[in-house]
């Protein structure tokens, strides 16, 4: 399903993230007040806007509420993020995920109305994209441009079947490495095990593949 997202403030984690969703198949407006970080990301996501998003007027302007999720990416700035975050809220956007410097930054973010808070150290953007698009996905780490390695919940249509009857590698090309359950782990599942609900598979596969994957989920 394509979603709208909303990525204010292009630095690392922002472009990062704002390229892997437009990559993904969704519509992505990028903001920043720097010309420069405007043209670089302006091929790679669906609108690409030079604005400061801190003035309400401005925010109201780039219709922020028609929005599903606003991320807010600003950098070391703190009461832009905050101020950003809080007029994003007000404004009706349903979703706010915001990057914080440190969990005090954090704390306040989630007070004033933020659905979620990352921390770029711990979070690529890569893997937020992910996490944000597909409920299913737990874990996504990125090998190569072509190949990852992804957390996946069952999806409930494999629910019931094996290993063996749904064929993953022949179906998607894609390997099973383990099973992950509540009570430990399967590490290289036999062909005859059979998937049940909140069975959780790591799988190794090509990421075009993976992402059809996620959609279904």
């Amino acid at each position: 399903m394509k979603r709208q997202f909303a990525v204010i403030g292009c630095g690392r984690f922002g472009t990062s993230l704002a390229k892997t969703l437009y990559a993904l198949g969704h519509e992505v407006m990028a903001v920043d007040k720097s010309e420069e970080r405007v043209q670089s990301i302006s091929d790679f996501v669906t609108y690409a806007v030079q604005a400061d998003a801190t003035d309400e007027k401005t925010l109201k302007s780039l219709g922020i509420r028609n929005f599903d999720t606003a991320v807010i990416s600003i950098g070391s700035d703190i009461q832009s993020s905050i101020m950003t975050t809080l007029m994003a809220k007000e404004l009706g956007v349903k979703y706010v995920l915001c990057k914080a410097q440190n969990e005090l930054q954090a704390k306040v973010l989630y007070k004033i109305g933020a659905d979620k808070v990352v921390f770029p150290e711990r979070d690529m953007g890569v893997r937020v994209a992910h996490n944000l698009v597909s409920q299913n996905v737990l874990e996504y780490i990125e090998l190569s441009p072509d190949y990852s390695i992804v957390e996946i919940v069952a999806p409930k249509n494999w629910v019931g079947k094996s290993i063996k009857d749904l064929d993953l590698r022949a179906a998607f090309g894609i390997n099973v490495m383990a099973i992950k359950y509540p009570q430990g782990i399967n590490i290289s599942p036999s062909a005859d095990k059979v998937l049940e609900k909140n069975d959780i598979l790591v799988v190794i596969g090509k990421n075009d593949v993976i992402n059809k994957i996620e959609e279904k989920g």
